[in-house]
This record gives structure tokens, sequence and C-alpha cells, in this order.
């Protein structure tokens, strides 16, 4: 799939929002990628994720044991991504604002697993949820993401698979633009923004 198909999928679905936005991450931004929009199509999540394993290197895929996304946003690509390699498929959350494994899930020690979110900006989120996965015994061997938001900066500390990189500018409150500054701000996304 290239990177002009992806975006289709997501224009398609009313997905690739315009405005004024306030990420998770408390970064400003004209974009916002509301990816359960264009998850909640199963056969097109399906298509997406068949599409993101192919941006895996077959020597990586041959090593997962597990697919581990946080909650929310990583639960549905996640779940597909897991589908598409014939593995498990679980999910960290936070309940008191710390990932944690619940719902009976949990991780043998030496577990190779790959991480997977729906959109990385700054990659907090990624980190945090890998923290949660090495404290229970994992091994992080790679992440796969739809979208990389951070135009190829971002470090994860292991390889790092995305389906499309895009690079929207996002600001921090400081540096937002006047034209920007002009329209209402609107916080999408399914978590509050990290002070």
């Amino acid at each position: 799939m290239t990177e002009e198909e992806v975006l289709h999928e997501f224009r398609a679905s009313d997905a690739l929002l315009e405005g004024h936005f306030k990420l998770s991450s408390g970064r400003h931004s004209a974009h916002y990628l509301q990816c359960a929009r264009v998850l909640m199509n199963p056969e097109r999540a399906g298509r997406l994720a068949l599409a993101l394993v192919q941006k895996i290197p077959r020597e990586v895929r041959s090593k997962i044991d597990l697919v581990v996304s946080p909650a929310m946003g990583g639960l549905i690509i996640g779940h597909e991504m897991g589908r598409a390699l014939g593995k498990d498929a679980i999910f960290v959350e936070r309940p008191t604002g710390t990932f944690e494994l619940r719902r009976g899930f949990a991780i043998k020690p030496g577990t190779k697993v790959l991480m997977v979110e729906d959109v990385v900006t700054t990659g907090l989120s990624s980190r945090e949820a890998m923290e949660c996965v090495k404290a229970e015994g994992g091994d992080i061997i790679a992440e796969a993401a739809l979208v990389d938001r951070s135009a190829g900066e971002v470090d994860l500390g292991v390889p790092f698979f995305p389906l499309v990189a895009i690079n929207f500018p996002t600001y921090a409150d400081e540096e937002v633009p006047a034209d920007l500054a002009a329209i209402p701000v609107t916080k999408p996304g399914s978590r509050a923004e990290k002070k």
C-alpha cells in the first residue's frame, strides 16, 4: 500500500481532520488523524494491518510471540495485527494513569513482543507502554504503527516500522502560529494531555 493509498483510506473514512487540535502530547496541530474512524470498518482495518505487517522485515516477524498495544488508540490495530501475524494480541491500559496489564493478561518472561500503536507523535505513550511490558518480563523487539507523525525523528529504542510517515507540523503552546491560534482549539483523542 502506497502512502497515497493509506491517506485515501483516511480521507474516505473522514479520519483526516483539519482545524486546531491539541494533541495528547500537549502540542498543537492543524491536522488530526482519527484512527478510530479509519479502523471502524473491519475490512479496512484488516487491509491496513496486512499492509503494516508487510513493512516489518521477515526476520523480525519470525521472532514475534505476542502483540501488545496501548489502550485505547492501539487496541483495534493491535488486534488486527495479531490476526494478520497469527499471534495473540493483548493490551495495556491506564486505569490510574500508569500503564498496567489487567483482565487476566500476562506476559511470560522472555516473550518476544511487537508493540503496535495507531499514531506515534512524540513516542511518549509508546515508551510508557514498553516500560510496562518490560516490567512484566517481555522483550520488545520492534514497534509498528499506522502513522508516524514525528517525520522519522522519534526514537523508541527499538526498530520502528510505520505504515506511513506524515509530517504535519506540531507546535508547543508558545509556538502556535497566529492563523492557527485564531481557530478554536479542539481536544480529540482518548486521554488527557501530558503535563
